[in-house]
């Protein structure tokens, strides 16, 4: 890869590994930009070339997240509700991990005011990443949504769901709980998540079988 652009990828995501090692269970919304560049040694004007506004390395988070399933996808498939399953273990890792910026994306996700859109991941990136994945640059990074619909149509074809429902009502319900069960985990202090998680899926698809 190209030097500025390597160095370009480095400093993204510098900035959002000094963005997690701060926040900690924090809300985003009180960390600064001035403590997010103390911490990466970089000025305002920098961060605010690759990050146009501090939320977007919530955004960018969130693409990474899905990313990371991709690859892992990739190495190991998963089908029907078995993928449904691993999009919620792994989002209740990822909480234990990093409570204060999921809690915070989702939030974000929330706001009105804003024009949400997947925050761009350049191949540069990728290779840093996933050094030791060959293709990493042809993998394609799939939205929560579209993982959702691709293992809600499969589920259909194994017939690990057999009422009558549209792959898009599914998917919908399972985006629902993808949200809602963090914030119902987080308001009612539940734990441990994994299990709270999957009792929360394997309910609500007891209705489709």
């Amino acid at each position: 890869m190209g030097l500025r652009k390597e160095k370009a990828a480095r400093l993204k995501l510098a900035v959002l590994d000094g963005t997690l090692k701060l926040i900690g269970k924090k809300s985003f919304d009180d960390l600064h930009v001035d403590e997010i560049c103390a911490k990466v040694k970089i000025s305002k004007v920098t961060l605010f070339k690759y990050f146009p506004q501090k939320e977007d390395i919530l955004l960018y988070y969130f693409r990474l997240w899905c990313l990371r399933r991709a690859v892992e996808l990739n190495d190991k498939p998963k089908e029907g509700l078995a993928g449904v399953l691993y999009l919620f273990d792994k989002l209740s890792e990822d909480i234990e991990t990093h409570p204060g910026i999921i809690l915070s994306l989702f939030a974000y996700l929330t706001d009105m005011k804003r024009t949400l859109r997947p925050f761009p991941v350049k191949t540069e990136e990728k290779k840093l990443i996933f050094p030791d994945v060959a293709n990493v640059q042809s993998i394609e990074i799939q939205s929560v949504d579209q993982m959702f619909e691709k293992f809600s149509l499969e589920a259909i074809f194994k017939k690990e769901i057999t009422k009558t429902s549209s792959t898009r009502d599914i998917t919908q319900l399972l985006i629902s709980l993808f949200y809602g069960s963090v914030v119902t985990a987080h308001v009612n202090q539940l734990s441990p998540l994994k299990m709270f998680f999957r009792k929360n899926v394997e309910l609500a698809l007891k209705g489709l079988q």
